[in-house]
This record gives C-alpha cells, structure tokens and sequence, in this order.
C-alpha cells in the first residue's frame, strides 16, 4: 500500500505545495529571526522528495540530508511539528533538540535528516539489513546530493548494500553544486558510475518531473522488496533558492541569473492541474494553522539541557557479551 496522501496527482501536488509553502514561510522566518541559524531551502527539487515517497508504503523508511524538509514531509510529518521543530520548540517532532538539520519521525520510517553530507546512507542501508534479518519487507530510500558522491562513507554503504543485497533506494539529488562548486568540476567520471562499480542498477531521471520520477522509484522499490537489492537513481534538479539562507547575506556570486531563470521555467509546480488554485488554498490554510501551533508551542525548560545526552535503557541483543 503506497502512502495514502500521495495516491494521486492531486496528492502528490498537494504535497510539493506544501513542501513550497513551507519553505518559503521558513525564509521569511530565518529573515524574521525567528528561526536562528539559518536553513537550506528545498525550494525547486520538492519532484524528486514526492516522486520517490509516492512509491513508498507507510512501513518503508527514510534517511534525509541537511536539506530535509521536503523529504520529512513528503513522507507525512505534521507541519506543525517541523515548524515547531526548526523554532527549537517542545511541540517539535524532537522536542525541539534536532532543529532544521536534523529532524526525524521514527513512527513514519523517517530515520533523521543530517547534517553531516552522506551520512544517511549507511544508517539507511544498516536499517535495511535489519529489516531483512527480521523477514520483513522494508524498503529504505536514502537521499543525498550530488557533493556527497565523492563521500567514503556513501561508497561504503554502496558496497555493503551491493553485498547484502540491502532493500536501499539511493537516490541523488543532483542540483549542479555541491555548495558553491559545480559537479561538472567535482566528479571524476558520473553518478550513476558510482553505482555501477558496485554492481548496482542504476538510472537518471527528469528530477524537475515528479511522474517521472514516481515511476523511476516504483521500478526501483518493487526491485527491491523482491529481493533483486539496491538500485540508484540520479535526479536531475535545481534548487532556486541559495545553498543556505547565510548565503544572501555573503553575496556569493557562482550562477547566472540566466541560468536560475530557466529552471524556473520547469518549475515542477507548475502542472497545469485543474484544481492547483484549490488545492493552494487549502494547503495556505494548512500552514496558517501549523503556524499557530509552532508560535504556540512551549519553549524548552533550561533544565532539561541536558536530556537525552546518554542513551538509557538499552538491552544487549541475545548472546552478546555484557
């Protein structure tokens, strides 16, 4: 059973116009100074977080990147909860402790989103592992951007997924830079090459087009949850806003403004579907009371600092060694 609120093209574009609108009122925050630190705007590739939950079921998993937003709510999260979440707030999906880098929702198969580039890939392909061991039938995606493919921890989980046969979805998000540097300059030979190396199926897809991309992983999840292991997909994309919102504020000067103006002339948004000014509205009226719930929400208690610093209750697995 694929996640309900994606079943169709309605769902699914109700779920990038969400994922848009909820970017665009976090920049107007972190210029606000509601939101401290900054975040790096998914504006532009919420295709390719949509098209590739849409082929998830609700039992799959996720890891994310440090630009998560749009897979944590592509995959369901309440909005209200990741608002709440990047305000450092107590009603956040993680008490307000993850903040925008590192959100995760454990009930939804969201493993975290992360900071640290490539990261979620070995997480992904080690819960996948235990799914398999448990006779489950888990599919796990990993998301990552084209800056991670020159990553040692992401050619490690490649080759370990390759060797378990590990139910792992990788998918590329490959917008053209890795912060400021473009990938034509930082990968010797391709993306899906990486993939190849190791054995494993891979494919590049229209990232701008989220059928495309809806159909790209469903090949990909049904190989998958069959036993055939891990298939990679590289999806072509483009992130309109800057690398990070600190970015304005640098003047950073690495594209044209030409070249921005013809991605957004494929703004994936931009579906012609007949019911796009309803469903817009309603998805306003969404946000206007996630909103209310996040400004709402408690700050956290200065005693609680340090919670959650140590894991507790952990019990060793059958046979090991105390």
């Amino acid at each position: 059973m694929s996640l309900p609120h994606l079943a169709d093209p309605t769902g699914r574009y109700r779920a990038m116009r969400l994922i848009r609108s909820f970017e665009e009122l976090a920049l107007e925050w972190v210029r606000s100074g509601l939101v401290v630190g900054g975040t790096h705007p998914y504006i532009g590739q919420e295709a390719v977080a949509v098209g590739v939950c849409a082929a998830l079921d609700p039992a799959d998993q996720l890891t994310s990147t440090h630009r998560g937003h749009g897979h944590v709510l592509a995959k369901g999260a309440d909005p209200g909860r990741l608002l709440a979440e990047l305000l450092g707030r107590v009603g956040g999906l993680n008490g307000g402790r993850g903040g925008s880098m590192h959100a995760a929702d454990f009930s939804l198969g969201i493993l975290g989103a992360n900071g640290i580039v490539g990261a979620g890939a070995p997480i992904a392909v080690g819960s996948a592992w235990a799914a398999q061991q448990r006779g489950e039938p888990t599919v796990v995606a990993s998301f990552f951007g084209d800056g991670a493919l020159n990553q040692g921890v992401l050619l490690e989980a490649l080759n370990l997924a390759s060797i378990w046969r590990a139910p792992v979805v990788f998918v590329c998000e490959n917008n053209g830079y890795a912060t400021t540097l473009p990938a034509a300059a930082a990968v010797g030979g391709s993306a899906c090459g990486r993939a190849a190396a190791f054995g494993i199926p891979a494919e590049t897809v229209d990232g701008m087009d989220v059928e495309a991309v809806r159909a790209a992983a469903e090949r990909a999840v049904r190989r998958a949850r069959a036993g055939g292991g891990p298939s990679f997909l590289e999806c072509l994309t483009y992130r309109f806003e800057a690398h990070h919102t600190m970015e304005r504020r640098f003047r950073l000067s690495y594209r044209t403004a030409a070249e921005v103006a013809s991605w957004r002339e494929r703004d994936p948004l931009a579906t012609g579907l007949p019911e796009a000014a309803a469903v817009d509205r309603e998805v306003a009226e969404l946000l206007s009371a996630a909103a209310e719930f996040a400004l709402a929400s408690a700050e956290p208690d200065p005693a609680t600092a340090t919670d959650h610093l140590y894991a507790s209750g952990l019990r060793p697995r059958s046979g090991a060694a105390l």
